[in-house]
């Protein structure tokens, strides 16, 4: 359920597609489209588990920079044509200030970051919709509900 405080770290995936900065950009397509996403988080890893992000790599990123540059996807890496300003939310950051931040900068995906910026997961405007969408079927059936009712007193 949605509540004004609901925290990104709440109702983020912890599933991400993720790729480190060396990986060419044919096998970065490869992996969105085994994975059916459109971006990977581009990572350092820390530790095992730990892994902290240095940028993300989108699908337009490969259309414009690849595509549309006619380069060859085999000889680029991601390190290449990642986005390094990284726009992302602190786990605790509520959905709101978190939606607000991607109208701001323009994004419909954001890491989530924990302590010293190492990922948790991703936001995605359509995860949020998905959310939105179930608070208002539950809504618009409370109020049907509640239009039954009135008319089963009247008659």
């Amino acid at each position: 359920m949605f509540h004004r405080n609901t925290c990104a770290a709440d109702i983020c995936s912890r599933i991400v597609s993720v790729a480190y900065p060396e990986l060419a950009i044919d096998e970065a397509a490869r992996v969105m489209r085994e994975h059916h996403v459109g971006c990977l988080v581009v990572v350092e890893a820390v530790s095992e588990e730990e892994r902290h992000v240095v940028g993300m790599l989108t699908d337009r990123d490969i259309a414009m920079g690849v595509v549309a540059d006619a380069h060859d996807a085999q000889t680029l890496r991601i390190g290449d044509l990642m986005s390094r300003d990284v726009v992302s939310v602190r786990e605790q950051d509520t959905v709101l200030d978190a939606l607000a931040l991607m109208r701001q900068k323009g994004v419909r995906r954001v890491p989530v970051v924990g302590v010293q910026g190492l990922l948790i997961g991703i936001l995605a405007i359509d995860d949020i919709l998905a959310i939105l969408a179930e608070e208002m079927q539950a809504l618009a059936a409370a109020i049907a509900a509640a239009q039954r009712h009135e008319q089963a007193i009247h008659r």
